[in-house]
């Protein structure tokens, strides 16, 4: 099993890939608090250069919906479908966390 906590380097050309991927998880627990609907409405609002893909376990059981952004290893829990499109406008488009929905445990102090 990968560790989700710490990023990782792609083995094309030594590089660290720049491109955002976002994991929605899609595990039991998640699934049972609207986990899909979540994925949904991501897909639903497509942005360049940015990668949904559905997750298995993302280990924060009872804390979902997890949504993961990757390379930056952001964390947001409790992630309901209605809040997707300032998700995507403040931090997929605009670079911004949103402060509201970060996951406590990874990101205590913003």
């Amino acid at each position: 099993m990968t560790n989700l906590t710490q990023p990782s380097n792609s083995a094309i050309s030594g590089q660290v890939s720049t491109q955002k991927c976002v994991r929605v998880c899609q595990n039991r627990t998640c699934k049972k608090q609207g986990a899909a609907k979540v994925l949904e409405a991501l897909k639903n609002l497509p942005v360049p250069d940015v990668t949904v893909t559905a997750s298995g376990c993302l280990g924060q059981c009872g804390n979902g919906p997890m949504v993961l952004v990757l390379p930056e290893m952001v964390w947001y829990s409790g992630v309901q479908p209605n809040e997707i499109p300032r998700l995507v406008e403040q931090h997929l488009l605009c670079g911004e966390r949103v402060k509201q929905m970060l996951y406590y445990r990874f990101h205590p102090q913003e």
